[in-house]
């Protein structure tokens, strides 16, 4: 008897502990951090097949080793032992595009299923350039254009908004994970981020996306790297190359069984091509993750900025034609430079209510500090900015038909404290450079904003989806002058405030087959208002300004041809701008805004991605976009100048890229040609700019020294065929003291990079 019940409780035990062998985990999006669901999961002996739910979960019945495929995504493999919860993060296939996932509407959704234009820029796109530059990165995507005067002036317009922006971007908006990039004043500023700490760029455009502020260009979403779990790996970098290019990249990743930890460290150094053009910039980024529970997740996103880069400006024809090293001839005097200490720190936190209702809340702050010498003045600047975001995504049933719907808000609130000095440098000719004289203004600036925005994704039939969004948005300004009040002086106190904003969208998208959609949508949009655009000549807020507003008007078409060999994406759009805001110099560094007409923003956008053929260890691919820009003043009334029906200032007639791709047995490459139309360089249009192409190369070679240690090495040459050409146009520059306008930033001759990369699995 006691061996009958002693043969029982063995197999009993042995039940018990083959029960307990079960599996599961989590399958997410690499670098975009979504659930992936329908992940079909096989086990290679058995070849039992699983697939993971809505929220992207799995549970298997035993451990061993597994395949992990989806559409979309890189295939993988992997051996999974009992008792563990697993977070698996698939990688992009770039010859799947439309089956990747992305978050444009705060639902996941595969990219052919979106009614919005979306520009997908993965790593493999990062990696083509020398990891210093937005510019070759942005520009390939059909609708943007970066103008890069040197590593640190930039001005990013998509679809033609944010061309009328002297220095830097507006009208555009910019997150970094959930963060706001953009200030309380519509600026933004995204260059001065580490390349090699994103994994992917998502640029929503138009002013099609009612949950991101409904901003009339678009939004720019930089997706940060993202920790594996259950692996550790350290990552070094250095690359050099012309006009004393060196650069110094770490990266580590800690990854446990419910935590994970990316760190990023980088140092830019560069004398730069012209005069007056040294470049030093450090930055810091940290990325950590928690899952708590199979309800919570709580991650934490750090970034610190430290950046010096002196200001060589812009040139005349003449000086640009026959020295396009010099630097402008004050500003190489002055010394002018910009030093700038910048920080953001957010938390973010994602509780699953159920099986369909997720909450994702963020909190977030941030800083900069800013010295900068011009030649005109010394500018000072301090900013501490602070903000909430909070999102209830879910999914429910109306009428038997499934609905997707979003509601959420966004708090920010920035406090800008700025003032000017005079620069003494014409004191100091001997050395030329800026010395700090007496206080010129001392202002504060508090900026407040909030959006409230909702969306609804309707499948209203089997093969088509209605989607219904709004954004109210509520901008505030208070200026603060703590100038001593004179006759020369008058306080310029006051408050600036507009009525709420309120932008609706409707949009669709009807599956074509299960390779082919098409979409269309009807969007409203605004940008809003600097404080320093509301001023008046004498000081005075003026509150009659009125922001600019749009409508978007879109159709398009996306999805794989050709046995899914060749993806493709074409949308035709309409952007119609009122309210035309032009900012009138009225001094070297004085501008005041005004509202003067009309603008029209037709354009066609084209992107192919061809992959000729794909082996085990070899592959080409050959891609291919085009914008076309038809961009006109319908009413636009300068004072006594009429410009209704000249053509948009600051933007291409046209933009055209083209290049391959290939890799064999570790050695790839990518060829990029690129090729930009004239622009206006004044809203009269008797000064155009000439049009230009640029060829640039890189190749190298990866290989596996160890199982754990991988060598990647590579040389890149920019700008092969020695173009001369303008990198950036100064719009309606202005004369003074008899001086020709400086119009002109020319852009890099030829020029190299070459680097080294280590990657070390622990």
């Amino acid at each position: 008897m006691s061996k009958k019940i002693f043969s029982l409780l063995f197999i009993l035990f042995f039940t018990l502990r083959i029960g307990g062998q079960a599996v599961g985990g989590k399958i997410i999006d690499a670098f975009g951090n979504h659930s992936l669901d329908s992940v079909k999961i096989q086990q290679l002996n058995s070849k039992a097949i699983a697939y993971s739910n809505s929220d992207g979960s799995f549970k298997l019945d035993a451990p061993g080793m597994y395949v992990f495929n989806k559409e979309g995504y890189i295939q993988k493999t992997m051996h999974l032992t009992a008792d563990t919860y697993y977070t698996l993060r698939l990688s992009i296939n770039p010859q799947e595009l439309s089956e990747v996932i992305v978050n444009v509407d705060q639902y996941p959704k595969s990219l052919k299923d979106v009614s919005a234009s979306v520009g997908l820029i993965t790593l493999k796109d990062i990696k083509r350039s020398n990891h210093t530059d937005y510019a070759p990165v942005l520009n390939r995507t059909p609708g943007i254009f970066m103008q890069n005067a040197t590593l640190n002036t930039n001005r990013i317009t998509i679809r033609g908004i944010g061309s009328r922006n002297l220095f830097g971007t507006s009208k555009i908006r910019a997150y970094f994970k959930d963060i706001p990039l953009t200030n309380g004043s519509g600026e933004t500023t995204i260059e001065d981020f580490e390349l090699s700490s994103l994994s992917r760029i998502e640029i929503i455009k138009g002013n099609g996306s009612s949950i991101y502020g409904a901003g009339l260009g678009g939004v720019i979403k930089l997706n940060p790297k993202q920790a594996a779990l259950n692996q550790s790996a350290l990552n070094s970098e250095y690359v050099f190359g012309s006009f004393g290019l060196s650069k110094t990249i770490i990266d580590m990743n800690l990854g446990f069984k419910s935590n994970s930890f990316n760190a990023i460290y980088s140092n830019t150094l560069s004398d730069g091509y012209r005069e007056n053009n040294a470049y030093s910039r450090s930055t810091f980024t940290a990325n950590t993750t928690h899952y708590i529970n199979g309800k919570n997740e709580l991650s934490v996103l750090a970034s610190f900025v430290k950046l010096k880069a002196f200001i060589p400006s812009s040139l005349n024809e003449e000086t640009y034609r026959n020295n396009p090293k010099s630097a402008a001839f004050t500003w190489k005097q002055a010394k002018g430079f910009e030093d700038s200490n910048r920080g953001i720190l957010g938390l973010s936190w994602e509780h699953r209510w159920n099986a369909k209702t997720k909450l994702y809340s963020s909190l977030f702050t941030s800083f900069r500090d800013a010295y900068e010498p011009r030649p005109f003045n010394i500018l000072k600047e301090n900013t501490r900015a602070f903000g909430i975001r909070s999102r209830l995504v879910g999914q429910s049933a109306l009428f038997n038909k499934q609905v997707h719907w979003t509601f959420g808000g966004e708090v920010f609130n920035d406090r800008y404290k700025y003032s000017t000095f005079e620069n003494l440098y014409q004191d100091d000719a001997a050395n030329g450079a800026s010395i700090e004289g007496t206080i010129l203004s001392n202002f504060i600036e508090n900026r407040n904003y909030y959006n409230l925005f909702a969306e609804f994704n309707l499948d209203l039939l089997k093969n088509t989806t209605l989607s219904f969004g709004a954004n109210l948005n509520r901008t505030y300004y208070k200026l603060t002058d703590n100038f001593p009040v004179s006759e020369q002086n008058p306080d310029q106190s006051g408050t600036y405030r507009y009525q709420n904003i309120f932008s609706p969208k409707i949009a669709a998208t009807y599956v074509i087959s299960e390779n082919m959609s098409l979409f269309s949508n009807a969007s409203h949009g605004f940008s809003p208002l600097s404080a320093n655009e509301t001023l008046l000549p004498n000081g005075q807020i003026n509150n009659d300004l009125k922001p600019e507003t749009g409508w978007n008007f879109e159709i398009g078409t996306r999805g794989t041809t050709l046995n899914k060999s060749l993806w493709f994406q074409l949308s035709l759009y309409r952007l119609a701008i009122k309210n035309l805001l032009v900012s009138r110099r009225t001094g070297e560094d004085e501008f005041i805004g005004v509202n003067a007409g009309k603008t029209r923003h037709d354009g066609l956008e084209l992107e192919l991605n061809y992959k000729v053929f794909k082996k085990e260890r070899s592959d080409l691919n050959v891609f291919l976009s085009h914008s076309l820009n038809h961009f006109k003043f319908q009413q636009f009334v300068d004072e006594t100048n009429d410009y209704s029906g000249n053509d948009l200032t600051g933007v291409p007639s046209y933009i055209f890229n083209a290049g391959i791709d290939f890799s064999h047995f570790g050695f790839y490459g990518t060829i990029n040609y690129s090729a930009v139309g004239r622009m206006p360089i004044n809203d009269s249009n008797s000064l155009y700019s000439d049009s230009y192409s640029l060829t640039n190369l890189k190749i190298g070679f990866m290989s596996n020294l160890k199982k754990t240690l991988k060598l990647n090495i590579y040389l890149g040459l920019n700008n092969i065929l020695d173009e001369h050409y303008a990198s950036q146009i100064l719009i309606n520059a202005t004369s003074f003291n008899g001086s020709p306008p400086r119009y002109y930033y020319p852009g890099n001759p030829f020029n190299y990079f070459a680097g080294c990369h280590l990657n070390y699995v622990f």
